[in-house]
Formats: structure tokens, C-alpha cells, sequence
């Protein structure tokens, strides 16, 4: 027997009727919001992945070479979604509301309701600027959970712009910024030591014994650094690299030895914003303490002020939101708010947030704002609540021979246009057979038609839950009401 590929899932009939009940429910939700759907390939080429994605989300890539292309199946939508607008949309008026739905793939250790091939289903709001276009989405992703009867979710908010505009107020460098806050997580779970030991992964910059002369620019300190070696008499021209490349290398690893106390200042403080959580009304006076602590000016807490003012207007009410300043979602491309809901038990049912710098990454002709969120279909179908998958009555006919298997057809036309799912008998059974059949099936009527009724354009109506039995005429069957019967 050979098994299915490991991390991937059989959807069964029964699971399978589930999804797609789910995910009629969603897309009513988020066409009723006025988003239009489209569609795009899974295969991608890889470097769309490797721009903006983050080292742990492209570490999990299913990629691969073919006909001369660096490929690589999609691992998430935000960015394909974004492709596509670059290359079709840009003319389009803007906002322009747009949902997705399909497989996505990400290598990544196999749990409960967590595979390598899953459904994400989302949406991205092009030329939304912040603060009512996140209040929509965050609402909206909220409004498409209760639509199921998912309503015991929680809702966790942070903010990278915040984040960043702090550690750019503490003059670090770009690249000591987007380290830190890609490891906000890191932090959170791990503590400063975990990040400091990634801000040293290129340990050794004060091997030389070298320290840069206070307040030169770049080329000023390359220059320097060429006459040192001079002095030195060290010969740069050693090795795969080009005299250059090793000057600029170790530039780069003196800068960050250069801001270090900066970065310490940095870890301490967001070691103390990544401590604020729980509810608007207590956590945002304690960011705003925080700030004042550090004579720190953020936009960005206006903004996310305005944004839990705003989703009130959607009826979400801010209460049964939890700040959490830890939040990074592992994803680079985020600039602004971001979001997790969780249900009960703490599993991740959708995700989302601000991205203003993809488009332009993607090589859209004018900056764009951005943001959206993707659900993860399996898992909310896991926490659903089982009503959601009723089902209409399911109904055998049982011609009683192969004379009567036209006109089983015909009765069989007249249900479905009825509602009711219905199969024929296909094997020429005994009637016996098929009402046992009908019983293990777990159906909830049998149509049996022979020559008497195929004579009389009758059939003879079985109930299988309460076992009753009468007959019918094809004109009464556009007047019963089989879901009450």
C-alpha cells in the first residue's frame, strides 16, 4: 500500500462536506463586504517568496528547478494576490478589494489540524490606508467567524510600525531594526539572550582589534580602513573576495559594534513593551507610561488608538481585544497593525496585517498601502460547531426491475428539483438489499417505483427514521415538505 505523503491529508467525503459548508459561509460573508475573488497559479517563482517572507517562513519552501526556473510552490497568498495586482490591477480604482481561497504549502512539522498542504481564505484591501481600512479587515475577519457560530474566538493586536518607529527614534541601523523586530516573538519566548545570540550569528567583528573613528560616513571609513590594512601590511587580495567586498564586510560587522549599546537599550525596552498585554483600556495607558519613561514620540499609538476606536464602529467591541506588543507573526513584509484570532483553546484560526512597502517591492509603479488576513480553513472547520453541516433529506430510488429504471430517473429529477440529494440504485437489487443499504447509508427516505406505479405515475414513499409508508403521485411531490416530514 503506499500511504500519502507525510504532513499531507485525505479529505474524506464527510470532512469534505464540512469545508465546502464553511467556505460557502465565508465567501457570502466577504462578498456581502463588497470583495470581488480571484484566482492565481500555485506554482510561483521562488524569489517572490525570498524578497519579503522572513528566513523562517522561506526555510519551509517546497521548491525546486525545472526547465531552467527557480520555482517553488506558493507557501501563502499575500504575496501571489499582490503579484497579480502589479501585473493586471494597477488601473483599477483604488481601494480595490480583493479574496482569495486555496492550497497552500509549507514544509513545517505535522500537528493536530496543521499540515503541508492546507486552504488559506482572505482577503487584501490595495489602496487602504490605515486607520479605517485595518479597522475593516480586523472586523471583517471577526464578522466571518461569528457567520459559522464560531463566536468564542480572542483577538490579539500588536503593531510593527510602532516598534519600528521606536528603534529608528534610538538611531539603530536598518538591519539591526528588521532583526529586532523579527525576533519580537524571540523575544517574548526566548528572552534578550535569544535575539542577542542572532544579532552575533557573524561573531568576531573586534577580531582585528579595529575601532572606527567617531563620526565618519561610509566611504570616509573605507578609505580608512584600506589605509589601515596598508599599514598593516595585510594583504586583501587573498581568498574568493574582492579587496572590497572584505573591507565592506567588515564595515558592516564594526557599524553593529558601533551602535551595541543602542541595541542593549533597544532589548531592554522591548523587553518591557513585549510585558504590556490584555485589554485596550489598561495597555494602552501602559504603553503611553512607557513612552513618556523614554521621551519617545510614536505616531503609530495614535494610530492604533484609532483603529480600536474605529472597529467599534463596526460593532466589535474593543473590550474582547488583547494588545499584545510581543505579536510578530514571523512574516517580513508587515509595517503596521497585526493581528491573530484564536479559538478557546488557544489554535490559530487567521492572521493578518499592514504591508505598505510590497507593492513597490513587487514593482508597482507608486507606493501603495495594504493590508489583509488569511483564515485557515481546516482548522476552522475543527472548531466549528456541528450544526453548521446539516445536510437535505438524502433519498434512494429503488426501481424494482430494469423496466422501471427510466422512470426511477424521472422520479429521481422530480426530488432533486425538491432539494433532496438522491442516487438511483444502480445495481438491480432486491428491494430488501436496498432498503438495508439505505439503512447503513444512513438515508433518510427510499423511493421504491415498480410497474403498478410507473402505471399510475406513483412511487411508494418510505420513511426510514420513523418507518412509515405511503404513496405518493409525482404531482404531490412539488407540495411536500421533506424536511418536515
Amino acid at each position: 500500500m503506499i500511504e500519502a505523503v507525510r504532513g499531507m491529508h485525505d479529505v474524506l467525503p464527510h470532512e469534505q462536506r464540512a469545508a465546502t459548508r464553511v467556505r460557502e459561509v465565508l465567501e457570502q460573508t466577504l462578498v456581502a463586504h463588497g470583495y470581488q475573488t480571484l484566482a492565481v497559479p500555485i506554482i510561483e517563482h521562488r524569489d517572490l517568496y525570498l524578497r519579503k517572507l522572513g528566513e523562517e517562513l522561506a526555510g519551509k519552501l517546497y521548491e525546486f528547478s525545472f526547465g531552467g526556473r527557480d520555482l517553488a510552490l506558493r507557501p501563502e497568498l499575500t504575496a501571489s494576490v499582490l503579484r497579480a495586482y502589479v501585473a493586471h490591477l494597477q488601473d483599477q480604482p483604488l481601494p480595490l478589494r480583493l479574496a482569495y481561497a486555496g492550497p497552500v504549502f509549507r514544509y513545517e512539522r505535522p500537528q493536530r489540524h496543521t499540515y503541508r498542504q492546507f486552504t488559506q481564505m482572505g482577503v487584501e484591501i490595495v489602496g487602504g490606508p490605515a486607520p479605517r481600512a485595518d479597522a475593516e479587515v480586523l472586523a471583517l475577519a471577526c464578522a466571518g467567524l461569528d457567520a459559522i457560530g464560531l463566536d468564542t474566538y480572542r483577538i490579539a493586536v500588536g503593531h510593527v510600525g510602532l516598534v519600528r518607529q521606536i528603534l529608528a527614534r534610538l538611531g539603530l541601523s536598518e538591519r539591526a531594526q528588521n532583526t529586532l523586530v523579527w525576533s519580537l516573538e524571540r523575544l517574548r519566548d526566548g528572552g534578550p539572550a535569544a535575539v542577542r545570540a542572532r544579532l552575533h550569528e557573524d561573531a568576531g567583528e573586534a577580531a582585528l582589534g579595529l575601532e572606527l573613528p567617531p563620526g565618519i560616513d561610509d566611504a570616509q571609513a573605507t578609505a580608512w580602513l584600506l589605509r589601515t590594512f596598508e599599514a598593516m601590511q595585510i594583504d586583501l587580495r587573498t581568498g574568493t573576495r574582492s579587496p572590497q567586498a572584505v573591507v565592506d564586510r567588515l564595515l558592516r560587522k564594526l557599524r553593529r559594534a558601533d551602535e551595541q549599546p543602542a541595541i542593549e537599550y533597544a532589548l531592554s525596552l522591548l523587553t518591557q513593551l513585549g510585558t504590556i498585554s490584555g485589554p485596550p483600556a489598561t495597555s494602552l495607558p501602559a504603553l503611553a507610561a512607557l513612552l513618556a519613561e523614554h521621551k519617545l514620540d510614536c505616531p503609530a499609538y495614535a494610530e492604533l488608538q484609532a483603529i480600536l476606536n474605529l472597529v467599534a464602529a463596526h460593532g466589535l467591541d474593543p473590550a474582547h481585544i488583547t494588545i499584545d506588543f510581543g505579536l510578530g507573526r514571523g512574516l517580513h513584509y508587515y509595517t503596521g497593525m497585526i493581528f491573530e484570532l484564536d479559538d478557546a483553546a488557544g489554535m490559530q484560526l487567521c492572521g493578518g496585517g499592514r504591508y505598505d512597502d510590497l507593492v513597490t517591492t513587487l514593482g508597482g509603479r507608486t507606493p501603495t498601502p495594504a493590508v489583509g488576513f488569511a483564515y485557515g480553513l481546516e482548522r476552522i472547520v475543527a472548531a466549528a460547531p456541528p450544526p453548521l453541516y446539516d445536510l437535505p433529506p438524502t433519498v434512494l430510488v429503488a426501481p424494482i426491475s430494469d423496466d422501471d429504471y427510466a422512470y426511477g430517473q424521472e422520479v429521481a429529477r422530480r426530488l432533486r428539483a425538491q432539494g433532496l440529494i438522491v442516487t438511483v440504485d444502480l445495481r438491480g437489487r432486491p428491494l430488501a438489499r436496498n432498503l438495508s443499504d439505505a439503512v447503513r447509508r444512513g438515508m433518510s427516505f427510499v423511493a421504491i417505483v415498480g410497474a403498478e406505479e410507473r402505471a399510475k405515475r406513483t412511487l411508494v414513499w418510505r420513511d426510514l427514521l420513523h418507518r412509515d409508508e405511503r404513496m405518493l403521485t409525482l404531482d404531490e411531490l412539488e407540495h411536500v415538505n421533506f424536511g418536515a416530514w
